[in-house]
């Protein structure tokens, strides 16, 4: 607990706020969920706060899409790792033994438990400056990556644009256990075909699929 705290460069008066922001379901009541809740709303606000003060000439929708990819899941597991926080996650037997102080959705849910915290413990001012510590580079500097529409968007909207049908995804394998699976899926269209993309999630893997499906338009374009 010491050590986390000098990780995030904030000192609790309550510590069992911080016990609180670490407690998974899994363990009981005094869990982490009512402060998951918080903290998402305020991780958000903040985002979009820096995001609409530092980035000038973007638009509404690219706004949307820095601050979706800023605070998706994947995105919070990260830091929670840089944290080293699932050495420290209270969990109950079951989510031990399957692995729960690595999964993404119970590390980026601790993550937001602490900046509710934190805003509980030293009020707004501090929990937002907390915020911007966590992202730090990633929030300072958003790549152009950020601003583009996912490939599941910008598929649809391309075969929209040439008169086309909409792509079919299908999930045609899944492997591994429960709390580390990786999915295949297939996209079809009727312009070019099928394409294959792998992910930790079906989202991910339609992500995938989705992208390989532009890039074989691409060169059909060429």
């Amino acid at each position: 607990m010491r050590r986390l705290q000098q990780r995030i460069a904030y000192q609790f008066n309550d510590l069992g706020l911080l016990e609180r922001a670490l407690s998974h379901r899994s363990i009981g009541a005094n869990n982490n969920e009512r402060l998951e809740f918080l903290g998402d709303a305020i991780l958000g606000f903040e985002v979009a706060d820096n995001l609409y003060q530092s980035v000038s000439d973007a638009n509404e929708g690219q706004l949307s899409r820095m601050r979706a990819h800023l605070v998706k899941r994947e995105t919070l597991a990260e830091i929670a790792r840089e944290l080293q926080l699932g050495a420290i996650l209270r969990l109950g037997p079951g989510e031990l033994r399957s692995g729960g102080q690595t999964r993404d959705s119970i590390l980026a849910d601790a993550v937001e438990a602490i900046i509710a915290a934190v805003y509980l413990d030293g009020g707004m001012d501090e929990a937002r400056a907390l915020v911007r510590r966590l992202l730090g580079d990633r929030l300072a500097a958003p790549t152009p990556e950020t601003r583009r529409k996912d490939p599941k968007t910008r598929l649809q909207e391309h075969l929209q644009s040439i008169g086309k049908p909409l792509p079919r995804y299908d999930v045609v394998d899944v492997r591994g256990e429960q709390h580390d699976q990786m999915f295949r899926v297939v996209c079809s269209t009727a312009v070019a075909g099928n394409a294959e993309g792998e992910g930790a999630s079906r989202r991910k893997a339609e992500q995938a699929a989705a992208r390989k499906m532009l890039e074989r338009l691409e060169e059909m374009d060429e």
